[in-house]
């Protein structure tokens, strides 16, 4: 059933002369592996955790072996958008040439400590590669993060609403707030959080651009790469995070390992997204993930 609604998709691009990004990046590592010249002496990558199969075989067509040609920069414990693959297997070997960056300059100590707990403090790739977080330092202090679980959404929506009023008396500006949930479906709650501090909001949207003067609101996918002062995590609820309908799909142990890791290093980074201030809210029955939050 899938396979054939793969090949009329694929009948559909290519009587559209289409291409797809990764028969794009595909085909530029096959033409570039047969020109002579080199075409950059030189590849940065950063947020490396996110490139795909086809990403990297044009890197490593553009890297041709050469041994410090290409220097990616990256977070495991941020893989929110990629399954895991083995870099070594389509010519990329960081092994033995990677290390842990360990001081950590925008979010403080007490949110990173809580927020650490979450992938835990060693994270393994494919190929071995091990990201040890036990040592990492932040550069100043700030206020332990607060967790609550609530009995109805409707006090959940106060909680917000009254934490983000109290923030914004301290001289919290309302851009320097950030309103994340896990997916489109507890937009309306974040909505009425806001809503109850009396402050305009913006739904991002995938360009992701922040507006001055408002509270910013997005799911947990669209928080990557962005920075508050105040952060809000609401809707951490059981079967919302993680997502009982991607659990619902899994068809072995390994998918399923998958889909727990995945769905924790989502709010991993929600959580990371606060500088200095950090408020994570959930209705009864909470999801498991905050427990580890709180160990």
């Amino acid at each position: 059933m899938l396979w054939s609604i793969f090949e009329r998709v694929r009948a559909g691009l290519q009587s559209r002369q289409l291409i797809t990004h990764a028969e794009l990046f595909c085909s530029l590592a096959a033409a570039i592996s047969k020109i002579k010249n080199v075409v950059f002496d030189f590849a940065v990558v950063d947020e490396a955790q996110d490139i795909s199969v086809a990403h990297l075989r044009f890197l490593a067509a553009l890297g041709r072996g050469r041994p410090d040609a290409l220097f990616f920069a990256g977070d495991l414990g941020q893989r929110i958008f990629q399954q895991p693959f083995s870099w070594k297997a389509l010519g990329v070997d960081i092994r033995g040439r990677s290390r842990t960056l360990r001081v950590n300059y925008r979010t403080s100590h007490q949110i990173r400590t809580q927020a650490d707990r979450l992938p835990g403090p060693e994270v393994v790739d494919v190929d071995g590669n091990n990201e040890d977080r036990s040592d990492t330092v932040s550069v100043f202090n700030g206020t332990p993060p607060e967790i609550h679980s609530l009995k109805s959404q409707s006090e959940e929506i106060k909680k917000v609403g009254n934490w983000i009023s109290e923030r914004a008396k301290a001289g919290v500006l309302p851009h320097e707030f950030g309103v994340f949930v896990r997916s489109t479906g507890q937009l309306d709650r974040a909505r009425a959080a806001v809503k109850e501090s009396s402050m305009v909001f913006k739904i991002l949207d995938e360009h992701v651009e922040t507006t001055r003067g408002h509270v910013s609101i997005s799911t947990m996918h669209l928080a990557k790469g962005l920075e508050f002062r105040a952060v809000v995590v609401m809707a951490c609820d059981d079967e919302i995070i993680p997502l009982q309908e991607r659990i619902e799909t899994v068809g072995d142990d390994a998918d399923l390992k998958e889909v727990y890791d995945t769905e924790c290093r989502l709010l991993y980074v929600a959580c990371t997204r606060a500088r200095d201030q950090l408020l994570v809210t959930s209705v009864e029955p909470v999801s498991e993930f905050l427990d580890d939050m709180l160990v």
